[in-house]
């Protein structure tokens, strides 16, 4: 079997248990066949799926798709998120479904209650350092000799620090205070052939940050997509600012996600050799990417990555992360709604 059949092969049955259908074969079309998608590049056909098989359409670059596609995909409620060769997300397509208007009045009420908002913030922020802490904790206990007890413990008390907030803009300083802390130990964290000299971004520098960046990309696409389905106005948020253009209820919701999602991904991806620097390629003033072949594969990792099982503490079942991210856009409609206090996300370790 020739290498190009092999691929074809494998990104077939990979479409078979993916949640996300990731379209980064430049020039190819995506067109409906009876009740299935095609991916076609000239005269062949790349794949087939049944729409019943998948929740999101994921286009990378100059990937063509037919009207008639998209009829398909809004009739089964599909979300279409359209990003650029190198994973910069552009826009997203979405079926003007009947919204939940009584949750968009709450949203909006919620934004001019300024106890509600510090309440909600906090609980961002002290989800995120907490699961940066957990990270950089279980990484210590594997490794006892990286001695990471000092950004331990630093993230510790920045983590007590959160309650002691009277104000939003408080939060900002303490979480980036810990996000440097956090940053310095995930560069002691690296092993093997890849150096982290920091958080870089816009662009990346990088392939360490080129993966943080693809990572954190991807959960904010997946979530504003959720966001947007379960009725919320993904635009009105509690902590970050209103940005034009800029689905900030996402980002709300993916700061508790980054350390044990993306962040973790990451270091799997690096520290285990899945990719070496051969798999990116550098563009002058435009960053550090994942080239082609490596980029489908990254895929397959971060399918893995939130389809995998664990025992959530919370509630003692089993989950995955994809179903925590709506377990947790669901609670904050409660907090929203019933004033119930909002619980961030903590996977323990």
């Amino acid at each position: 079997m020739r290498s190009e059949e092999r691929s074809t092969a494998l990104l077939q049955r990979k479409v078979l248990i993916v949640a996300n259908l990731y379209l980064t074969e430049q020039n190819s079309v995506l067109r409906k066949s009876g009740d299935r998608l095609i991916v076609q590049k000239d005269d062949n056909i790349l794949l087939e799926v049944q729409c019943h098989k998948i929740d999101a359409v994921l286009i990378f670059g100059n990937v063509q798709f037919t009207t008639q596609a998209v009829h398909e995909l809004f009739e089964h409620g599909i979300e279409m998120a359209i990003l650029t060769r190198t994973g910069k997300l552009i826009g997203q397509i979405t079926s003007p479904t009947p919204k939940n208007i009584t949750l968009r009045l709450q949203q909006f009420k919620k934004y001019w209650d300024n106890d509600f908002r510090l309440m909600l913030s906090k609980a961002i922020v002290a989800g995120k350092i907490m699961n940066c802490y957990n990270v950089v904790r279980l990484f210590s206990y594997n490794h006892p000799k990286l001695h990471l007890e000092t950004e331990i413990a630093a993230l510790e008390t920045k983590l007590e620090d959160v309650e002691s907030a009277t104000y939003i803009n408080q939060l900002f300083g303490m979480e980036g205070n810990a996000a440097k802390v956090y940053f310095d130990a995930f560069g002691r964290m690296i092993l093997g052939e890849f150096s982290f000299p920091g958080r870089k971004k816009h662009p990346s520098t990088d392939p360490v940050n080129a993966l943080l960046s693809l990572s954190y990309t991807m959960i904010f696409s997946e979530l504003s997509s959720l966001l947007d389905g379960l009725g919320f106005d993904p635009y009105l948020a509690y902590y970050h600012s209103i940005d034009y253009g800029r689905a900030s209820l996402a980002s709300d919701l993916m700061e508790e996600f980054r350390a044990p999602v993306a962040d973790r991904l990451t270091l799997n991806l690096v520290n285990n050799r899945v990719f070496g620097q051969e798999d990116f390629y550098s563009n002058p003033n435009e960053g550090v990417y994942l080239r082609r072949e490596a980029l489908k594969r990254y895929f397959v990792e971060y399918e893995g990555m939130l389809n995998r099982e664990f025992i959530r503490q919370e509630t003692k079942e089993n989950t995955t992360f994809r179903k925590c991210f709506r377990f947790q856009a669901e609670k904050l409609a409660a907090s929203i709604q019933n004033n119930e206090r909002y619980i961030p996300f903590l996977q323990e370790v």
